[in-house]
């Protein structure tokens, strides 16, 4: 399976890239990108998300195809060949 994943602001710091193109063979949903990522720039996954990628509270929104993934089916969303995976960095104040 090819994804082509997207990092937008901070993320593109941290993952040296705009736009990777990942050949998964294991992956079904965003969670599993999320952990293939992770293992790939480990850096990545805590600016993901504070905790595991099923806690509610994310650093990130995260598009399928151009969709927020809380409006599908969160970490859980099934992901497809040929499917673009976007990661925004949400900005956090106080």
């Amino acid at each position: 399976m090819t994804l082509t994943i997207r990092f937008i602001g901070a993320f593109r710091h941290f993952s040296k890239e705009k736009e990777i193109t990942l050949d998964f063979r294991s992956v079904q949903t965003v969670k599993d990108v999320i952990d293939k990522i992770g293992k790939r720039i480990p850096q990545l996954k805590k600016t993901f998300c504070d905790q595991e990628p099923n806690d509610a509270y994310s650093n990130s929104l995260i598009l399928v195809n151009g969709r927020e993934i809380s409006v599908l089916s969160g970490y859980h969303t099934p992901v497809c060949d040929g499917d673009e995976v976007v990661f925004i960095p949400v900005v956090h104040g106080g």
